[in-house]
């Protein structure tokens, strides 16, 4: 593996073998400049020689692979993993946004303030497209790339689904007649519960549309017709979504095109950004197979960047990590015994069955199961930011371990695999921090 370096001023040279940035570290003519890939700073200037360099970029919904080669041999090349769960942090931001703003009665209304750029997309989806330019401009930081190659897709989904589809309607995905879609749902199921064990006794049911995959990881929240089924408002509530609860784990068997809806989305904006030429899955297929080379997200780059019988680099395996958890409140649940099964469960699966004004709509009320009170509910404010976060990695009694989170207002590190205790806390004065790990970092 090639040690990439740049010069006094952060311009991109050609790589180094560890050897020679070895001697040049010990001699003082140059200092670490960052890992992940490992990248050392000369202190002295130096143009250096360059010569054509080609990156070829596998762009992905969960993986993404890279590969910069020149004529003679592939430099660097890898994979990454991006960060799933980013709608479920969106939604408990929303939830507890919403809390707060409830407690505020006087705040005057602010709607008609909210204003939406026309190239505007969804968090979520942000999130990935930035995710792709971030490791883009880290690898052109370190190399002098020349030359830069986007795969986006091996077909348009949209366009299968929609032959005419063109211009902003790529925006709007599936999304778009969201109340058209749940109306054929509705009239699909016959306008009943699909829940054969329906204790609802109402003559006229109150129906709602619930996704059956919400539950996998990562979760499919699709609006396709198979990731949908009718409901009644008893059967559809907040208990049943728990985990070993009636709608946990109702699986569903048609393959979900949320990866390819969202390259379909994004990638005529990632290559024009990058200002890079465009590569066609089918291509890349047809090439990989010539060459007898095993599919990968890395090999695919290679012969995405025009790799064909170069020397090859041994692959760099990043995962993307959260950097912090912004969220400076948390609310832990009441916990009770459960009167009918000895069992421990939380308030809210114990609740009062309201759902509206109107009795005759409201749920059983399971308040009166609710036995001993084991733990209280609250609401904790974290009033400033832990040296620590999960995924870094600490060393206490001359061991190394991986940080799961911080405890008691900062005082406390939570570590795992210690001998004896799964989760074993200790004081934050008795640890020493041996690496931070955020954003992109080699997979441990």
């Amino acid at each position: 593996m090639k040690v990439l370096a740049i010069n006094k001023h952060g311009q991109p040279l050609m790589p180094t073998t560890p050897r020679k940035a070895r001697i040049l570290l010990q001699s003082g003519f140059a200092r670490i400049a960052g890992r992940d890939p490992f990248t050392i700073q000369l202190v002295y200037g130096s143009s250096g020689y360059k010569q054509p360099i080609s990156l070829g970029i596998d762009t992905g919904y969960k993986h993404i692979g890279f590969s910069a080669v020149t004529e003679k041999e592939e430099l660097i090349g890898g994979e990454v993993e991006l960060l799933s769960g980013m709608s479920e942090r969106i939604t408990e931001r929303r939830k507890y946004r919403r809390t707060r703003r409830n407690r505020l009665r006087h705040r005057a209304s602010r709607f008609d303030n909210r204003k939406r750029d026309q190239r505007w997309l969804a968090p979520s989806i942000q999130h990935k497209l930035d995710a792709h330019l971030r490791l883009v401009g880290r690898i052109k930081s370190r190399l002098p790339i020349t030359k830069t190659v986007i795969e986006t897709a091996k077909f348009d989904i949209q366009k299968i689904k929609d032959a005419d589809i063109q211009g902003e309607q790529y925006q709007q995905g599936e999304q778009l007649g969201y109340r058209n879609l749940t109306n054929y749902i509705r009239h699909r199921d016959g306008y009943k519960c699909q829940n054969p064990d329906c204790k609802n006794k109402q003559s006229e049911k109150i129906l709602q549309v619930h996704h059956l995959s919400y539950w996998k990881i990562p979760p499919d929240r699709s609006n396709r017709p198979n990731n949908l089924i009718t409901l009644c408002d008893k059967c559809h509530s907040s208990p049943n979504h728990k985990k070993g609860k009636l709608l946990h784990g109702w699986d569903n068997k048609v393959k979900s095109f949320k990866a390819e809806t969202f390259m379909s989305t994004i990638y005529k904006r990632i290559v024009e950004i990058l200002d890079a030429s465009q590569a066609f899955g089918y291509e890349t297929d047809f090439k990989r197979e010539e060459l007898n080379i095993a599919k990968s997200h890395h090999n695919d780059a290679f012969i995405i960047a025009g790799g064909t019988t170069q020397k090859r680099a041994e692959p760099l395996m990043i995962e993307q990590i959260r950097c912090h958890k912004r969220s400076m409140e948390q609310f832990y649940d009441a916990k009770y015994i459960d009167k009918r099964t000895g069992e421990k469960a939380s308030g809210s699966i114990l609740n009062s069955g309201r759902r509206t004004r109107n009795t005759n709509l409201n749920g059983e009320n399971l308040r009166v199961y609710r036995g001993q009170k084991l733990s209280i509910g609250q609401r904790r404010i974290k009033k400033q930011r832990y040296p620590y976060n999960p995924n870094d990695y600490v060393q206490f009694d001359g061991k190394v371990y991986r940080v799961i989170g911080m405890q008691n207002l900062g005082t406390g590190v939570k570590i795992a695999n210690y001998p004896g205790v799964a989760n074993k806390v200790v004081s934050v004065n008795k640890v020493q921090s041996i690496k931070k790990r955020s954003g992109l970092c080699v997979r441990a």
